[in-house]
């Protein structure tokens, strides 16, 4: 932690049936794959649909259900205690003069747990991605063998990616949290890439959007050898792509409703790929003035 503040200091069980819905939050936590499954929802073409609900599968012990209630009340004690504390539990002076923050550092198996990988296996295609600790257990490394043959499903026409995706935050009693990020302007990584593009993603939540949840996308691209890269990205070079658009003033990142992160791979080049991860982290740089990195363009200009 030591380390990764100092580099950085240079430079979250939807039950189907109504009459589960009130217990939810008492359920939800009960589902030890409720949040994994989330990211595998997808159905191939053609397959029939599962007949059995989630909920049936529930196997709810009473013991079980007070040990759980127990656990989802002492979080929320803990969290009430923060709340009074300040943002994020720290204190206001230590909130706002706050110029560097580790989110995430890879030093345990517990530490790869708050990750989640995928790859176009889902769909059928034939790609491979695996996500284990470095060496001497201080980083994360993630690997595998990227394949473009399409599945032969006569739907899919593209295949040949890998990922890897942070779990959301979830509070007591399921309920969905969010990163706050609103007081730094940059992310800040260490990494050791072997000279593939990677693109970095950040979900978001916005407060006005019919959407599930907003995309946007920064491709960072690696030197390979067997030096660390530190890399600096401004919030401000993140593009918008889950509908087509990219960031404006009217729709800008919220920095304060981030749901996860998540980084990807598909370049269109078969053959092995893997990227080395020390610690993904925040900076403050009040150096950096940019609001917006791109092009504008003035919508509807007078005639």
């Amino acid at each position: 932690m030591a380390l990764a503040a100092a580099l950085l200091y240079n430079a979250y069980f939807c039950g189907r049936c109504r009459r589960h819905k009130a217990l939810q939050p008492l359920l939800g936590p009960l589902l030890s794959d409720s949040v994994s499954k989330s990211y595998s929802s997808y159905r191939r073409p053609g397959s029939q649909p599962e007949k059995k609900t989630t909920w049936q599968d529930v196997n709810l012990s009473f013991k079980k259900s007070i040990e759980v209630l127990k656990t989802q009340l002492s979080m929320l004690k803990k969290e009430t205690e923060d709340h009074l504390v300040g943002p994020g539990g720290q204190s206001l002076t230590h909130y706002m003069l706050e110029q560097t923050r580790v989110v995430w550092e890879f030093r345990g198996q517990e530490d790869l747990n708050k990750w989640v990988i995928s790859s176009d296996v889902e769909i059928g295609g034939k790609s491979e991605v695996y996500l284990k600790l470095g060496r001497n257990n201080q980083t994360a490394l993630l690997y595998g063998i990227l394949n473009t043959e399409v599945p032969r499903d006569g739907e899919t026409k593209y295949s040949g990616y890998c990922s890897m995706r942070s779990k959301p935050l979830v509070g007591s009693f399921a309920r969905k949290k969010y990163y706050d990020w609103s007081n730094f302007n940059s992310l800040y990584l260490r990494v050791r890439g072997d000279g593939r593009p990677w693109m970095v993603n950040i979900y978001t939540d916005p407060y006005f959007s019919h959407q599930k949840d907003d995309l946007y996308n920064y491709f960072m691209f690696t030197r390979g050898g067997p030096y660390w890269e530190e890399i600096k990205i401004p919030f401000s070079k993140f593009f918008i792509s889950s509908r087509g658009r990219v960031q404006d003033d009217q729709h800008p990142i919220w920095l304060d409703k981030i749901s996860t992160l998540g980084f990807t791979i598909g370049d269109k080049v078969n053959g092995p790929f893997q990227l080395e991860i020390d610690f993904i982290g925040l900076l403050n740089d009040r150096a950096h003035t940019e609001e917006f990195a791109y092009e504008k363009y003035e919508r509807n200009p007078p005639l």
